[in-house]
């Protein structure tokens, strides 16, 4: 080959090596990280939430993935050591040349352009490879091993492109002259030296690669018997059928014979159980995911936030990105501007000076147009207004039907205050959308474009400064944020616990009040905040240091470029104009880049708040309707249970071979201790739960071939609790049909026995009832609980105690409203006071989930078992207590008349001495 041409490949390799493989590597990462996230996902069922989207559902059952196997501490230790090796190779290249420039600086010599960004550029695409591999897990990854792979044959062209130069007839570099220096016909000492060092760097970079080829196929066998060994197909990464019937496997699909869980409808026998765990569990960890799978979680939210529901919007949308395009552009205009006008001011002798008016009007108008304070800003910040509401409404209230959607087991395992504080963050996404969309995407795109500005209009050691500067600013501010997150994490959590203690608190005013526990509560919050500020602190502390150590990042890189731009001023080969736009340009993107680490943490902020919400949503409805379930158009009211099992806890049984039957029409009784499952039956029937085993039958359908809500629209419920809105009675007599009218509540009302008591309030109908109706008496709410079952007319009743609360006489009003109520439905009675049950069709007494005596009241009393026995019991307690009673008030009676005959008395001592007196 040419010398000379072999010098200019040589020049040309040196200069695109770096660059292309930053590239390859930064592709083969990215595409590594998703396929690996992708093949995670991969066989992760799916059921639709709010809007009928996909969401993911938490795995309750054996992973269908299994996460590589990482090598081993020893082999990942060799894998860095060379890779340090490959960077001290690069180290040695420039001490060579360093000392040859100080040994031949009489004969100018030096190398060319080519050369350092040669030695810097693959120096820092070597660094972060070896940040990659120490930063990520398992690693190293295929990404590391193609850019090994590739970098072997273009180094063995550098190499032997060198070696054909070296030993030909050439001359030595000389600073602006690359090939007119001193002669040389054959290979020099220094040029030995660097061939040397670039063999080693192949023979380094031979060994990385063999390494992790035999590593590789080594792991890869070791995988294959431990799937053989579990029962795991290699294919699907799901239980190998074979292997479960050999015994390898588990056949229940739980993990480790858990069993089921709360609601779930699968599981193992309770002996094998494990404790439930906790349905919404706050995390207090970074999810060790890579950045793909981390994001792709919060994925689901985007079908939310883009506004398929307006064309308008999605045209304000490209229009905001259009004008996001015009603020980049004006961002590289201003500081050319800046040198336009400097190098007009700057008049060499001889030179008629003109001042610059076109110049400057220009320059007015792109600053006027740049920044966040622009017009091009704010008319994009004024257009995204209707697009961050339609974001908001549509998660908003995708979250709230969500959470109603969710099943009872959720509601019983939460926490209010924290669901209430996760359905407030939808917030939180609108702003991590905003955030990526016009500060941190604009960022990066800025970047690029400084790069390629300082590439076209320098030279390429400005733009290679300023590639290694920001991204070295950038890992800093990533590296730093990530250590910060944990903190942030706790300050978050502590938030958390702040707005739960404080909202639990609220809630329960009346049982604060009861136990005189202010102070406490006053302690438990002051303390709570403490932990916050706590934890506050140490997130500000951090963040000052964060950000001096992006501006030490920073300033280095500017420190450089200055230091180069005023070595060519000072030899003439670029005007002054050149040095002040670098200065303009460089103090332009030193604003988005200071903000970046606020920006990144806003980003990390807005997703772990949303974290809740992102929570909220992969929490699944256990009880849902099933692809065949039809509605339930006429309910005459027939209900058996047949051998129903079903379990709270797998280690406690609740239900245990359930069976009986209900007549429409007619009216069953359930009596036993606290526990025997009474409350289980009124779950199960309105489809709160699914029971585990047996079947559940209404009119001959089983409840699970039925549309959940056309069952509940045949089913009233008056609970033992009843809960309220803080509305007018009015509202929440309504609420059970709002097509009521006026005169339909007031007839439920008089058969309540509350429509007299509601007219005596001085608002009447129009009474405000206070949070949870704690302004009503127990009584009355159960009356008013009563009344809205009526105004609802279902077919099927389920009475929790419905009158526990209530008075005598109002017992007799209630007993008589109910019986009429009853003629023609079906109704389920629990009950604890045995006199009001007398009158039913049949009694049933629970015990440990099953019937233990069934019949009438005389039948049950005839039997002499445990109904007679409930029954003498209460028998005892009412008559004792009307003893209690009668002494009570005869001795009230006493009291009294002796009141009254000490009062007499001193009323003929006060007139006898009035007498004495006169």
């Amino acid at each position: 080959m040419d010398p000379h041409a072999a010098l200019e490949l040589l020049e040309y390799l040196r200069t695109c090596y770096p660059i292309f493989l930053f590239i390859l590597f930064v592709a083969a990462f990215v595409a590594n990280t998703t396929v690996t996230a992708k093949r995670a996902n991969k066989h992760a069922s799916e059921s639709l939430g709010p809007g009928g989207r996909p969401l993911p559902q938490r795995p309750r059952a054996v992973p269908a993935y299994h996460k590589p196997q990482e090598f081993s501490r020893n082999v990942k230790r060799a894998f860095n050591l060379l890779s340090v090796g490959i960077l001290l190779t690069f180290i040695a290249d420039a001490t060579i040349y360093i000392t040859h420039v100080m040994v031949a600086r009489a004969e100018n010599w030096w190398r060319g352009q080519s050369v350092v960004i040669y030695i810097v550029g693959s120096f820092f695409v070597y660094a972060v490879m070896l940040m990659a591999l120490l930063d990520t897990s398992p690693s190293p990854t295929l990404a590391q091993f193609v850019c090994w792979s590739v970098a072997i044959p273009l180094e063995l062209v550098i190499v032997s492109t060198s070696l054909s130069v070296y030993t030909s007839v050439h001359h030595e570099p000389i600073v602006g002259d690359p090939e007119g220096g001193r002669l040389r016909k054959s290979i020099t000492p220094w040029e030995c030296m660097e061939v040397v060092s670039n063999s080693v760097r192949i023979l380094v970079l031979f060994s990385l690669v063999l390494l992790y080829i035999c590593q590789s196929m080594r792991m890869k066998n070791h995988e294959k018997k431990a799937a053989y060994a579990s029962g795991v197909s290699e294919s699907t990464g799901l239980l190998d059928p074979a292997a479960t019937e050999n015994g390898h496997g588990n056949r229940n699909g739980t993990v480790n014979g858990t069993g089921h869980t709360y609601g779930s409808t699968n599981g193992g026998p309770p002996s094998e159980a494990a404790k439930p765990q906790d349905p919404w569990v706050r995390p207090t960890t970074i999810p060790s995911t890579s950045w793909w799978e981390y994001l792709s979680g919060y994925s689901l939210f985007f079908p939310y936030l883009w506004p398929s529901k307006s064309r308008r919007l999605q045209l304000v949308v490209m229009f905001c990105f259009v004008l996001l395009i015009g603020q980049r552009i004006v961002n590289v205009l201003v500081p050319y501007q800046v040198g336009v006008i400097t190098g007009a001011l700057t008049r060499d002798n001889g030179e008629e000076f003109q001042v610059p008016w076109l110049q400057i009007c220009l320059y007015v108008i792109y600053r006027w147009l740049q920044g966040n304070q622009g017009l091009l800003s704010s008319l994009r910040s004024s257009l995204w207004i209707p697009v961050s509401q339609y974001s908001y409404m549509e998660l908003s209230t995708a979250a709230f039907e969500h959470v109603h959607g969710l099943s009872l087991d959720f509601h019983l395992g939460k926490k209010t205050g924290e669901v209430l504080s996760a359905l407030s963050k939808g917030s939180s996404i609108n702003t991590f959308l905003e955030q990526v969309t016009f500060q941190v995407v604009p960022m990066l795109v800025d970047l690029v474009v400084a790069i390629a500005f300082f590439l076209v209009a320098f030279d390429a050691y400005y733009a290679l400064a300023v590639g290694i500067s920001t991204f070295g600013y950038l890992y800093v501010t990533i590296r730093m944020a990530q250590w910060r997150a944990e903190i942030r994490r706790q300050m978050v959590n502590a938030s958390r616990q702040e707005d739960a203690v404080k909202n639990d608190s609220m809630v329960s005013y009346e049982t604060v009040k009861y136990f005189n526990a202010e102070n406490y509560e006053f302690n438990r919050y002051r303390g709570a905040v403490g932990d916050f500020q706590k934890a506050e602190y140490h997130v500000l502390f951090s963040l000052t240091l964060l950000n001096t150590c992006q501006n030490t990042v920073f300033m280095m890189g500017l420190l450089v470029m200055c230091f180069i731009c005023a070595f060519q001023v000072s030899t003439g080969q670029r005007p002054v104009g050149k040095f002040v736009a670098l200065l303009t340009y460089m103090v332009q993107l030193q604003g988005p880049l200071n903000f970046f680490g606020t920006f990144y943490r806003s980003i990390q902020s807005a997703l772990i708040n949303a974290e809740r919400l992102l929570e909220l949503f992969r929490e699944q409805p256990t009880v849902v309707d099933s692809p065949s379930a039809t509605p339930l158009a006429m309910c005459k009211g027939d209900i058996k249970f047949e051998n129903v099992e079903f379990a709270y806890d797998a280690r406690k049984p609740a239900l245990n071979g359930l069976t009986f039957h209900c007549q429409p029409g007619t009216t069953t009784a359930l009596v036993g201790e606290s526990g025997g499952g009474k409350s289980t039956v009124f779950r199960l029937l309105f489809r709160f739960y699914n029971s585990q085993n047996g079947r559940i039958r209404i009119d001959g359908h089983d409840v699970q071939d039925i549309t959940i809500d056309s069952l509940r629209r045949h089913i009233g419920v008056v609970p033992q609790d009843t809960v309220l809105f803080n509305e007018t009675l009015m509202y929440n007599l309504k609420y059970a049909n709002q097509d009521a009218s006026d005169e339909d509540v007031y007839e439920a009302c008089r058969a309540a026995s509350i429509h007299d008591k509601i007219l005596a309030f001085p608002d009447g109908y129009n009474t405000k009832v206070g949070e949870r109706g704690l302004r009503l008496s127990g009584g009355e709410k159960q009356r008013v609980a009563i009344a809205r079952t009526i105004i609802k007319n279902p077919r099927v009743i389920l009475l929790d105690e419905a009158t526990a609360a209530l008075d005598t006489d109002t017992e007799e009003h209630i007993q008589r409203a109910l019986s009429t109520l009853s003629q023609g439905r079906t109704m389920l009675v629990i009950a604890h006071r045995l006199s009001t049950i007398t009158t039913a069709d049949r009694i049933l007494v629970l015990s440990e989930g099953q019937v233990a005596e069934s019949g009438t009241h005389e039948e049950l009393l005839a039997m002499k078992g445990r109904y007679a026995s409930m029954w003498r019991k209460q028998i005892r307690a009412q008559k004792a207590a009307a003893e209690a009673q009668v002494l009570h008030d005869r001795a009230e009676r006493i009291r009294t008349a002796t009141t009254s005959d000490d009062s007499s008395s001193q009323s003929d001592e006060d007139r006898k001495g009035v007498r004495r007196t006169n």
